[in-house]
């Protein structure tokens, strides 16, 4: 099954190319089930992000449009990742990559540093992911990825339970964290200043989806209470496809544990509206 959004069956044509990874491999997490992301993504946004009227089927756009021809690239085995990244990426197309738990992120930002170069970072989470005791595992991403990232363009938004080793390591990096009372304090607009004031020309997102509080997203391996407003990481996310992207994944949506599908539905209309501003002026 393809996602709604895809709108072209040419590879060569597409601007935007959506990746499955359902691997789960390098989890931790006591919640089982991220794997089955990709696959429940791309399901419900055929079931919520589309309208039937007899034989007549729409898509539900984002207000300012769909013009990107995207492509849907099916799901692909971890070990494919490296080359499936770079495959896209040296056709200077922006992969949009679905998992999956987040240790998947480190071979993709290794993947498109060898187009780019180092990488501006910028990585939604609950967690840090930092540590570096041990590595290779879903909670290690950003200490594993630290040679193939800029850290001085890089940041963290969304942090709100980091461990005792992941704060030395912000604190020796020098990579800032963006907590849920910075955005109530600050406000979004100070916020995004904050965060397009410090990435550069090349930016990678990724998107763990329990950055977002549980009330709108409760279907994550790992939740945790206190977390970001659905809306806000909305205006982050299409602020930061206007400045231009290299990259976007969306990660740990755990379907086993969602209520009603809601998590699946968000990270469809998150995957709509990013493709809707790539590349577009502010308004």
């Amino acid at each position: 099954m393809k996602i709604c959004w895809a709108n072209t069956d040419d590879f060569s044509e597409a601007s935007v190319v959506i990746v499955g990874i359902p691997d789960e491999s390098k989890s931790h997490a006591m919640r089982k089930g991220s794997s089955e992301a990709p696959h429940r993504i791309r399901e419900i946004s055929n079931v919520r992000d589309t309208y039937k009227r007899g034989n007549q089927v729409s898509r539900g756009l984002p207000v300012d449009g769909i013009r990107s021809k995207v492509y849907d690239y099916g799901n692909i085995l971890r070990p494919e990742t490296g080359k499936t990244v770079e495959k896209i990426a040296s056709s200077s197309k922006t992969p949009i990559i679905l998992g999956g738990d987040h240790s998947l992120s480190t071979e993709i930002i290794k993947s498109m540093s060898k187009k780019f170069g180092q990488v501006s970072l910028v990585y939604f989470d609950a967690h840090p992911d930092f540590v570096s005791s041990t590595t290779n595992y879903y909670g290690s991403v950003v200490n594993d990825v630290i040679p193939f990232i800029d850290v001085k363009s890089s940041i963290q938004v969304g942090i709100r339970t980091p461990e005792e080793e992941e704060l030395e390591n912000i604190k020796r990096y020098g990579i800032p964290m963006i907590t849920p009372l910075d955005f109530l304090r600050k406000g979004i607009q100070k916020v995004e200043e904050e965060i397009l004031g410090r990435i550069g020309k090349n930016t990678y997102v990724s998107l763990d989806m329990d950055c977002i509080d549980p009330a709108f997203a409760p279907g994550v391996s790992v939740p945790v209470p206190l977390g970001l407003q659905s809306i806000d990481v909305l205006y982050l996310l299409k602020s930061l496809a206007r400045r231009g992207l290299i990259g976007l994944d969306i990660m740990e949506v755990c379907p086993n544990y969602d209520i009603k599908d809601r998590t699946s539905h968000l990270a469809s209309r998150i995957i709509g509206e990013v493709i809707s501003s790539l590349g577009k002026p502010s308004p």
